[in-house]
């Protein structure tokens, strides 16, 4: 991080700010003060309003070369910086209004452990698959590249093999433990996932990472990835087991789904959906998270087209740690961690939500 002397924004207190107070995210805009957001909530820092050669500087100071010439070309520019040993931050830098954005995502310099997390301890187990895949889902800020790198930590720690992670961009450092770690990202390293997924299998790899299945290709080398013996882990942007499987078969051509369906059918290890919730008893977060292992029964859901029957399955398999993210609220709830609002807005089937956790205030 190249940060001048006598700089127009005390870059370096902002940051250090960010990271005392355990936020999730720097913003950097023209016209308003610098802005954190902790626990979910967007709050000024007591500065005065940013000018235009303010944010102009920050580019300056944080981008190289290249990142300046992509945000001046296409509108914007996405990369990771140091910040000493504390943490790391995923930098966006992009244009609005003809002005200089930034926001700058704190990546925390330790990982935690699933459970202390909130996660069911069998999620552990599935990372003994040697082969298959693992989704991580929720919304944009759900923590699911923590969940990913803990995972990968866990891997490295207890396992002996070749792990591959495909990021744009890098956010974690995985230095290797009993792991082999080679890190790809993306851009500077491989131009595409798909790309980059292609060439991994001809690196000899036991574990890849795909920091996001955004399009047909990567998903398609995904699905192959996991079907031919690797152990595949990668996040989706949707939230629920089901809507995750039903997302992936439906971003195919129709010809190509049902042969699609088969593959996930048999090769989907489990799927971990979470979205992080402000808690009303602490500081802080919780997590709320739908947990689906790929039982046999779960496999032949998907392999029939009944996808709409597995919460069904997931309700049933408590003891396997399975749950839905309803019960998750529901739960988190009933021990006064989150709200009634969020318990309910948060919820899938808000209808049958609301009786359960009005059921709960009428025992009070």
């Amino acid at each position: 991080m190249n940060v001048q002397e006598n700089s127009p924004v005390d870059l370096e207190r902002l940051l250090q700010l960010a990271v005392d107070e355990r936020a999730s995210d720097l913003h950097l805009s023209v016209g308003v003060p610098p802005m954190l957001r902790v626990d979910g909530l967007l709050s000024p820092v007591e500065l005065p309003p940013l000018m235009e050669a303010d944010t102009e500087w920050c580019m300056h100071a944080l981008a190289n070369a290249q990142h300046v010439q992509e945000i001046e070309q296409k509108g914007g520019a996405d990369f990771c910086i140091s910040y000493g040993e504390q943490a790391r931050f995923r930098t966006s830098i992009f244009r609005q209004r003809g002005r200089i954005s930034l926001v700058l995502r704190l990546i925390p310099s330790e990982l935690m452990s699933l459970e202390s997390m909130g996660l069911p301890h069998q999620v552990q187990g599935m990372l003994n698959a040697h082969r298959g895949l693992i989704l991580v889902t929720g919304p944009t800020g759900s923590g699911k590249t923590t969940t990913l790198a803990s995972m990968l930590d866990i891997i490295n720690q207890e396992r002996n093999g070749h792990i591959i992670t495909i990021e744009n961009p890098i956010e974690y450092y995985h230095e290797p433990k009993n792991c082999l770690v080679s890190q790809r990202e993306l851009h500077s390293d491989v131009p595409t996932f798909s790309e980059a997924i292609r060439r991994g299998l001809r690196q000899d790899p036991d574990v890849i990472m795909i920091g996001e299945m955004r399009d047909l290709e990567t998903m398609e080398a995904a699905v192959t990835a996991a079907e031919t013996g690797h152990l595949v882990l990668s996040t989706l942007h949707t939230t629920g087991a089901t809507e995750s499987i039903d997302r992936i078969i439906d971003a195919f051509p129709t010809q190509q789904q049902e042969q699609v369906r088969l593959q996930i059918a048999g090769c989907m290890v489990g799927v971990i959906s979470q979205q992080l919730i402000p808690r009303v008893d602490i500081s802080g977060r919780a997590l709320a998270c739908e947990f689906m292992a790929a039982t046999p029964s779960i496999r032949n859901l998907i392999r029939e087209k009944k996808t709409f029957r597995i919460r069904s399955d997931i309700q049933t398999g408590a003891r396997m740690g399975m749950i839905t993210m309803d019960d998750s609220l529901y739960n988190l709830y009933e021990r006064r961690i989150i709200s009634y609002e969020d318990a309910l807005a948060r919820a899938q089937d808000r209808e049958a939500q609301a009786e359960r956790l009005d059921s709960i205030n009428k025992k009070k």
